[in-house]
């Protein structure tokens, strides 16, 4: 199926059913469920998103996280005592205790409330984020000639040339391929990183009005003062940060479905971000490739590293 007939498809679906059924409870689940029978179920789906861990780029006035196992808070008689560990061996289970010492940590979903003090807070985002238009813009190109380049009106207006008007309530990514350096931290972190431009933030949310836009560095912007992040957070928008793979991604015609922690007044949240492509997209999986139910096991049994973090491992 090709990118553009992915929106035809579900609304035919939809159309399908008689007007008392989509009038009805039954009919309205029905509804959806044809179009995931006919659309969702063939999709091919991509994540976004890096897994946190204790070795990773993180901004320098944060620290890193530690991971260690869990202990009993109080003793169970017969069972555990206080500060006890817990093991497969011993009480059929393990946990895994995470210090924590920032919400701004890894692919996340910054809230106004992170700068603003009036804003909302990761717990106050509605349900209604949950799935999207995906737009993806690529600046790659330019970024692979000048590190720091910054995403330009001109850049949206060459995207709109090309796909149409970015949808209203769409979220915007934006491409540099920045990612790819994730695993050497050095590089991640350097001083000179690309990021969006004041006047592109104000162009889609003000223009377009976009959900949010998300980028893979960890920051917005270059400037002494952050002035995009600040435009974001005081104006009561969103935004991603540490987005990966939008490289297998089509640049128009997916969904985005965002997940992300909800901790009470939390001022940002660790984010889970998937997109769904048609099924003729050539990355990404389907659900008849990757059912999830069961899950795949381990090669080997899982272990404790010296990081705390739980990996398969020869016996």
């Amino acid at each position: 199926m090709s990118l553009p007939a992915v929106a035809l498809a579900a609304g035919l679906a939809l159309a399908s059913l008689s007007p008392a059924a989509a009038q009805s409870g039954t009919g309205q689940s029905s509804s959806l469920w044809t179009a995931y029978d006919q659309i969702f179920k063939s999709a091919r789906y991509i994540d976004l998103t890096h897994p946190f861990e204790p070795k990773q780029a993180v901004w320098p006035g944060f620290g890193n996280a530690r991971f260690k196992p869990a202990v009993a808070g109080k003793d169970i008689e017969g069972y555990v005592k206080t500060g006890e560990e817990f093991t497969y061996e011993k009480h059929g289970f393990v946990a895994t205790a995470y210090d924590l010492p920032t919400d701004q940590y890894g692919t996340q979903l910054d809230p106004p409330a992170h700068w603003e003090p009036m804003g909302a807070t990761i717990s106050d985002i509605p349900a209604t984020y949950a799935v999207r238009p995906l737009v993806v813009i690529d600046i790659s190109g330019k970024v692979a000639e000048k590190p720091d380049y910054h995403m330009q009106v001109a850049d949206i207006e060459a995207w709109e040339a090309k796909h149409g008007t970015i949808p209203e309530g769409s979220v915007v990514m934006v491409r540099s391929d920045w990612s790819k350096k994730w695993d050497d931290i050095e590089a991640f972190g350097a001083a000179k990183f690309p990021g969006v431009a004041l006047d592109a933030l104000k162009f889609l949310h003000n223009e377009r009005k976009i959900l949010f836009h998300g980028h893979e560095p960890l920051d917005t912007d270059t400037t002494p003062t952050l002035e995009g992040e600040y435009w974001l957070m005081h104006n009561h928008f969103a935004q991603a940060e540490g987005v990966a793979n939008l490289d297998q991604v089509p640049e128009a015609g997916a969904l985005i479905v965002i997940g992300f922690a909800k901790p009470l007044g939390g001022t940002g949240g660790y984010a889970r971000y998937v997109a769904v492509a048609p099924a003729d997209w050539p990355h990404g999986v389907t659900i008849a490739e990757m059912p999830g139910a069961p899950l795949p096991m381990q090669k080997n049994p899982l272990k404790r590293g010296e990081d705390g973090v739980m990996r398969p491992t020869a016996p």
